[in-house]
């Protein structure tokens, strides 16, 4: 393990979040596990995890590692709520997680990028509906030394270029001139990125391609990438913990996985050309740009606007339009329909954004259309 104490990022603010498997218990108690520094446990098969896709009092998922420290929290204080509901989550990546509902494995699947027409049709229940439950970021995570109080500056271009092998070492011209004034290495950068199907890569090559033609050309944008140079890691914590354990690293991950770590952000520039880091309010401005996301054009990174953070992204859930049993459709449509109003009072806690407006009323009038197997509106 890397000592810490030359670099600097955020202050620790809480533990960050173990999510590879989530169980909220019958019972009622709930934790959050701590996510050791020096170990990165291997995700649960749905079916074990799942066992099943449940019955009226136990709901099951999967997918997503972006949006589990959010769920995580909301899903615990949704069962103290509702101590007849249990649900079972498990953090496999989004690819996984709509394999699992297409294969009818789960009751719900999560994904950071909606699932296209191909893997609509493929889906065994028939229609899908998709639902916006939660808004976030990606952070630009780096292992590097720098004096107290500066902080790595990045553009799109460049960190394509360091993706795509180009830029291979942090004193090259292309960073120093984004970083005047500021003494980098000449190590070599040791490139991190997701080794599984995921949209959070989805998200951050989505980005590349918007800003990089020769990204758009070479890699483009999709869950799985053919990555031209690098070192493969399994989930958002698996990235997380790569770049922590190694010196020279960069890596992108979901904001609340480096919580309770140094390890910080660059700060990136956006298409107003101004250097900003992800926070609320930079997630927030961004999303306002865009208000009319629809499962069909979802994509809200590289928005203009000068305090808009560009590596921004939804997150959605993933249902069955007509539920093959009227009790467990209830309780499933019941438990979005909370997540996505009341439940996002426990973003911030994570680091997400609460939805805006539009993206409710969107998740509000997707739910509307679920009914269950004699064609019952679920929605109440």
């Amino acid at each position: 393990m890397p000592a810490n104490d030359d670099r600097h990022g955020p202050a620790p603010r809480r533990t960050l979040v173990k999510t590879i498997t989530i169980t909220i218990a019958a019972a009622g108690a709930f934790a959050l596990a701590a996510c050791s520094s020096s170990a990165t446990s291997a995700p649960v098969p749905v079916a074990a995890a799942t066992g099943g896709t449940g019955s009226a009092g136990t709901l099951t998922g999967a997918g997503s590692t972006y949006v589990a420290p959010f769920l995580t929290l909301a899903l615990a204080r949704y069962h103290q709520q509702h101590p007849a509901v249990t649900v079972n989550y498990s953090p496999v990546g989004s690819s996984a997680g709509i394999a699992a509902i297409s294969a009818r494995q789960v009751n719900f699947g999560a994904s950071d990028v909606p699932m296209n027409a191909t893997e609509l049709k493929a889906a065994q229940g028939g229609p899908v509906t998709q639902v916006p439950d939660a808004l976030g970021a990606e952070g630009i995570a780096y292992h590097l030394s720098l004096p107290a109080g500066a902080r790595l500056r990045l553009s799109g271009p460049v960190l394509a270029a360091i993706y795509l092998g180009q830029v291979t070492r942090w004193n090259d011209p292309a960073i120093t001139a984004l970083n005047p004034g500021l003494s980098l290495p000449g190590a070599p950068i040791t490139v991190v990125h997701r080794s599984d199907g995921s949209g959070t890569t989805y998200i951050f090559s989505n980005y590349l391609s918007s800003v990089s033609p020769a990204w758009a050309k070479t890699a483009g944008a999709g869950k799985t990438i053919s990555w031209p140079v690098g070192e493969g890691a399994q989930g958002n914590d698996g990235v997380t913990t790569a770049v922590y354990r190694t010196n020279w690293s960069i890596g992108y991950v979901e904001q609340a996985y480096t919580q309770g770590l140094l390890l910080p952000f660059a700060e990136i520039r956006n298409q107003a050309g101004n250097y900003v880091l992800p926070t609320p309010q930079t997630i927030a401005a961004a999303a306002a740009q865009k208000p009319g996301i629809t499962p069909a054009d979802f994509s809200i990174v590289n928005q203009p606007g000068p305090g808009s953070y560009p590596i921004t992204g939804y997150s959605w859930a993933l249902i069955y339009t007509r539920q093959a049993d009227q009790a467990t459709g209830q309780a499933l449509v019941t438990m979005l329909n909370w997540l996505t109003h009341a439940g996002q009072a426990y973003a911030a806690a994570n680091l997400y954004v609460p939805l805006p407006a539009q993206a409710r009323q969107l998740a509000a009038a997707a739910l509307a259309r679920v009914t269950g197997p004699a064609g019952q509106p679920l929605a109440g």
